[in-house]
């Protein structure tokens, strides 16, 4: 075979390899259709789940979360739109109850209970649990705005109410200020109204039950969520105090707003 024929076939060779890349590539950024069912009402009680439940619930109304038709998760409560291709909603949790040794029918001793939030990518179809700071089922109620969550939080003592807001893609709350004493076992319920945010300033204001309204208002960019990425990473601050970034783009720092 000639130079020239080496090299034409060689070409061709090459051609037919970058077309099946680019296809094995479209292959895979296929947009997976996400839904969230029709929803589906299940027992529920302060017995089967004594965090998550206000001791008045005898249902809960849960709803699947489907990747191209299949469940992939249960959920419960309302979903919050994050951008145009991610969503925020909490988790729902069947749980073997059955006591070691115990004899169970066949179906055994199940139940529900409130679970974490999930971080749902409707392009990729893939679901990421949210460590939110501080979170206690118990206590902690979250009001979304953007991609910031705002609630009460306890500390890892149980004794002491904070104001969090936390941002999904920055691993520091954004805020983290003590409202004042907790007990776990006699508290008001809730412990906390609903956190009420405002848009221009960007403020978000709490009140703990029988407690007057602290505000806080945050200052910076918001949406530093990167999406169909991977997990981003902390980058490391310059001092203890410090604020962390991701990547360029700083998360909100916060400061407290005059009462008015």
């Amino acid at each position: 075979m000639s130079a020239a024929g080496r090299v034409s076939g060689l070409a061709t060779v090459l051609v037919v390899f970058s077309l099946a890349t680019l296809s094995l590539a479209a292959a895979e950024r296929k947009t997976r259709a996400v839904t969230l069912g029709v929803v589906h009402v299940v027992p529920y009680s302060k017995e089967g789940d004594p965090a998550g439940s206000n001791g008045d619930e005898k249902t809960l109304k849960t709803r699947p979360l489907m990747v191209d038709g299949r469940v992939t998760e249960w959920t419960t409560g309302d979903a919050h739109e994050v951008t145009d291709r991610s969503f925020v909603v909490r988790r729902a949790l069947r749980v073997n109850d059955a006591l070691p040794g115990e004899k169970t029918d066949k179906a055994g001793h199940w139940v529900w209970q409130r679970g974490p939030w999930l971080l749902v990518d409707r392009a990729t179809g893939h679901v990421t649990p949210l460590k939110l700071p501080e979170y206690d089922p118990s206590a902690s109620d979250v009001t979304w705005f953007r991609d910031y969550a705002a609630y009460c939080g306890v500390s890892a003592s149980g004794k002491s109410l904070y104001a969090v807001v936390t941002q999904i893609a920055v691993r520091k709350p954004v805020v983290r200020k003590k409202l004042g004493a907790y007990d776990a076992e006699h508290h008001l319920a809730p412990v906390c109204a609903e956190p009420v945010w405002q848009r221009e300033p960007l403020r978000v204001a709490f009140q703990p039950t029988g407690k007057g309204v602290q505000s806080f208002d945050l200052t910076g960019n918001s949406a530093v969520l990167v999406e169909g990425g991977d997990e981003p990473e902390e980058p490391p601050a310059a001092n203890g105090d410090q604020k962390p970034a991701l990547k360029s783009t700083p998360g909100a720092a916060a400061t407290a707003a005059p009462q008015r």
